[in-house]
């Protein structure tokens, strides 16, 4: 028999001993994961089983306050394992479904437009997907694909695939479909029904997120950050009272329990987020980013030593590897991401006055202009950078003769260097309009008021989730680490006799300082997640910033605490 069949062979017998649900199933198709689920899921728990054993073998054999701690983190890591096998796919594949769906305005009003140039759902589908990028667009090419050849076009396929997701988009690509169809006199009406649907969807749908999100994060607020940081005050009570708290204990708390439950409940909120506007994907690959970690390596280590000398000068002992973590961990982030916040920044002042440029590009060609000529007359009364974007986009097209796209979107084209999903959509709708004439205006100024639409939107969920997300985020820069030092420093006070001799600076300093940090990282990433959405980019800078920040708080607290007492 071969292996292969001997494989074969023992999967029903694995199959039976390990039932894999429909929801993991469903997360590893839709994140393209190649493995089979119940093999994936299983060798998760295999791992944590062996972390169980391994946690039960050292407390067993294992003694003195090293062993307790080395078991306990073994099978606390034993939980952690498996919970992240059984539900770190399920919230991989959320997370990348909640990105996708923020572009979910975009596609509808690009499908719009396309069945507005041709009343036709396939040509308005192959409009949409040309113009657009990421996982909708992609989704929606495949439907349109697996229609070819009949009468359908894919629309509705992709309607019904996304309506448990959002239903607001199902909704509104099928009126899409319906304004191919109707009467002309209605169609106006349908399209017009099409964006409210999509956009008071996505407000609604978020307005609900931040009603509801009120009281998990109070409960978060108060027993990851409030709860702990008391408790740590309470210590020489404690003691006092003969409750046997041991730099074992402390280690165990707020080491490795308290952090990971900080990480389960924060990855329990950001799943329930409905819809994220994460900022435009910035490739590795462009010019005004490193394409290689050294930078960020070589800023980190400089700022690690740097740590390790004010710590060492400041707080001698315990205050050198907190401070030497913290520096270098934050400005390693912030190096490594500061080039691709600075590449945002571009394309943010780019595109703030792009609805205005598009609403008045359309009212030019409407009365006849060409595209070409009514960019140009645009770029005369715009505000740089996109005038200066606008006038090289011209240059080029009338130096090579290409198309409007081209000289948009083309080999080292006026974008090649602004990765904007909506510049990107623009270059194509005006591309079909230099084709189409001024039939083609009207279509041009409602992408420009859609973006309007879609900016108020935006807004509003950010006003909405503000107080929540920068209370969360300023606890974990600045508030969190001045508790922590403060309470570190009247403990140091406290230790001339008594029952404090129990719990030293010594051993509290560092298990504060640690989870003083993450605190910063976890809340930080938390804020931004729920603000934002999750983004690499966006939350390593921010973290790195917060980072820096709890590592001087946190100092500072526990000199000037020290000072006043």
């Amino acid at each position: 028999m071969t292996e292969r069949a001997a494989s074969e062979g023992l999967r029903p017998a694995w199959d039976d001993f390990l039932t894999v649900p429909t929801e993991y199933e469903r997360a590893c198709r839709f994140l393209g994961v190649d493995r089979d689920p119940a093999r994936l899921l299983g060798a998760s728990y295999a791992l944590a089983v062996g972390f169980w054993l391994a946690g039960l073998a050292v407390l067993s054999v294992g003694t003195g306050g090293l062993a307790v701690l080395g078991g306990g983190t073994c099978l606390l890591a034993a939980v952690g394992v498996a919970l992240a096998g059984r539900y770190g796919v399920p919230l991989a594949a959320r997370a990348r479904r909640v990105r996708a769906l923020g572009a979910a305005p975009s596609l509808v009003v690009t499908l719009v437009l396309g069945v507005t140039l041709w009343p036709s759902a396939e040509r308005a589908t192959v409009f949409a997907t040309a113009a657009s990028d990421g996982l909708l667009a992609d989704r929606l090419r495949r439907h349109r694909l697996r229609a070819r050849g009949t009468a359908r076009s894919g629309v509705r396929a992709f309607a019904a695939a996304w309506d448990d997701q959002f239903p607001a988009l199902g909704r509104a690509v099928r009126c899409v479909e319906r304004a191919a169809v109707v009467p002309a006199a209605e169609r106006a009406a349908v399209r017009s029904t099409a964006r409210r649907y999509v956009l008071d969807g996505t407000r609604e749908e978020m307005a609900r997120f931040a009603a509801d999100l009120r009281a998990p994060a109070t409960g978060l607020y108060a027993f990851g950050v409030l709860l702990p940081l008391a408790f740590v005050s309470l210590l020489p009570a404690a003691a006092a009272a003969g409750v046997a708290v041991t730099p074992t204990l402390l280690a165990l708390t707020y080491g490795v329990g308290l952090p990971s439950g900080l990480v389960v409940a924060s990855g329990w909120l950001l799943a329930r987020r409905p819809v994220a506007f994460p900022p435009a994907t910035v490739p590795r690959s462009h010019p005004d980013v490193p394409s290689t970690p050294t930078p960020a390596l070589l800023g980190g280590g400089l700022a690690a030593v740097f740590g390790w000398l004010v710590g060492h000068s400041v707080v001698p002992g315990w205050g050198t590897p907190i401070t030497a973590l913290g520096a270098g961990a934050g400005t390693a982030l912030v190096v490594h991401y500061r080039p691709v916040r600075q590449v945002r920044e571009r394309v943010t002042a780019v595109e703030e006055t792009l609805p205005d440029a598009l609403s008045a590009i359309g009212r030019r060609v409407d009365r006849g202009l060409s595209v070409e000529a009514a960019i140009a007359e645009t770029a005369e009364v715009t505000a740089d950078p996109l005038a200066a974007l606008l006038d090289a986009t011209l240059a080029r097209q009338q130096r090579l003769g290409c198309s409007v796209e081209s000289a948009f979107r083309g080999d080292h084209g006026a974008l090649d260097e602004l990765p904007s999903p909506r510049l990107r959509q623009a270059a194509t709708l005006l591309d079909a309009a230099a084709s189409i004439g001024p039939p083609a205006g009207d279509s041009v100024a409602t992408m420009g008021d859609h973006l309007d639409e879609l900016a108020a939107v935006e807004r509003e969920t950010r006003r909405d989730l503000a107080q929540i997300t920068g209370t969360l985020s300023n606890t974990g820069a600045l508030f969190g680490p001045l508790v922590g030092g403060a309470t570190v420093a009247l403990a140091e006070s406290m230790r001339s006799g008594g029952p404090i001799e129990a719990v030293s600076a010594g051993h509290l300093g560092p298990v504060v300082g640690w989870y003083c940090l993450v605190l910063a990282a976890v809340l930080t990433a938390l804020s931004t997640g729920l603000h934002r959405g999750l983004d690499r980019a966006l939350v390593g800078y921010r973290v790195g910033l917060a980072l820096c920040s709890a590592t001087a708080v946190y100092l500072v607290a526990v000199v000037a605490t020290r000072l006043l007492v």
